[in-house]
């Protein structure tokens, strides 16, 4: 057996804290995009494969070093059409939305980064690039953390509040956000359905659950084939959760795509759902950095 044992399989168990969300709501409803297209690893990158995760295509073996241009083109319907269509449907309806930021995508993109700074959105750092970071060496993935914060400062304005990887960070990734300092949470988890505070270095850090369950890699996963099934799925766990919210207020994140969703069969979906969460009055459909600012007000680090 291990001598160390460093997970946390118990959690607020039976005591979760009440929220406090503001005006006494049931429940705060998160929206993320994540804008990746051009972060990806590629040839032209000189990663010696096509990046082919979350397209149509996902799956099939192409080859090392022999360029996917088929990929490619995936990823670049996000960025072109996919990240447009998605901003209207949330711009439409007043409502915010985080973006989870791949750093070089949004260098890539001025257009994309004028929307975000127009739009009623926050940034989260999705990394400098749309990388594996548990394949970097921390002296890799320190660099990478780093330069992701001065190249989100000069194309959306201002640095991330917020880190969040691809899939999963590495064993040093939470450490290095906390050395790189500035950074008010990450989403580096996938257990809770609140907030809660960590130790890293002797240093109290917030960490925001994130989800790839009300995620629109399902459709990815082959399990998701409409927007229609897209949208009963989110509605299911959305009813549930503003139920239980009449006794313990919950948070709930749903995770978007734009080479994905950004689909109009699913970006369908995606409106309907909308228009339905946007007709309670006891949700509180929010930013994911208000989320963190809240429970940095509200639910301290324990002394």
């Amino acid at each position: 057996m291990p001598k160390t044992y460093d997970r946390d399989l118990i959690g607020y168990a039976d005591q979760p804290p009440d929220p406090q969300w503001p005006g006494g709501k049931r429940l705060a409803l998160n929206f993320v995009i994540n804008y990746e297209e051009g972060s990806e690893p590629s040839i032209p990158d000189g990663d010696g494969r096509s990046e082919q995760a979350l397209t149509e295509i996902a799956g099939y073996d192409f080859g090392s070093n022999q360029r996917d241009l088929a990929a490619e083109g995936m990823f670049e319907y996000g960025s072109r059409v996919g990240f447009r269509r998605l901003m209207r449907l949330f711009g439409e309806r007043g409502m915010p939305v985080t973006i989870y930021a791949c750093a070089l995508a949004l260098e890539r993109n001025p257009a994309s980064a004028k929307l975000i700074r127009e739009g009623d959105c926050d940034i989260c750092s999705h990394g400098w690039r749309w990388v594996e970071h548990w394949k970097l060496t921390e002296a890799e993935e320190r660099e990478h953390v780093r330069k992701a914060v001065a190249s989100l400062e000069r194309t959306v304005g201002e640095r991330p509040l917020g880190w969040y990887c691809r899939y999963g960070p590495s064993v040093n990734t939470r450490r290095l956000v906390v050395e790189e300092g500035g950074f008010l949470y990450d989403s580096d988890a996938y257990n809770d359905e609140l907030p809660y505070w960590v130790q890293v270095e002797g240093k109290p850090h917030l960490v925001v659950p994130y989800t790839l369950t009300n995620n629109d890699t399902m459709f990815s996963r082959g399990g998701t084939a409409t927007g229609g099934q897209f949208f009963e799925f989110c509605k299911d766990a959305f009813d549930l959760l503003r139920a239980e919210g009449g006794e313990e207020p919950k948070m709930m994140s749903i995770g978007l795509h734009t080479r994905v969703i950004g689909h109009p069969g699913r970006a369908a979906g995606l409106a309907r759902l909308l228009d339905y969460v946007g007709g309670f009055d006891d949700v509180w459909i929010c930013k994911r950095l208000e989320i963190a600012r809240h429970w940095h007000a509200h639910h301290p680090p324990a002394s």
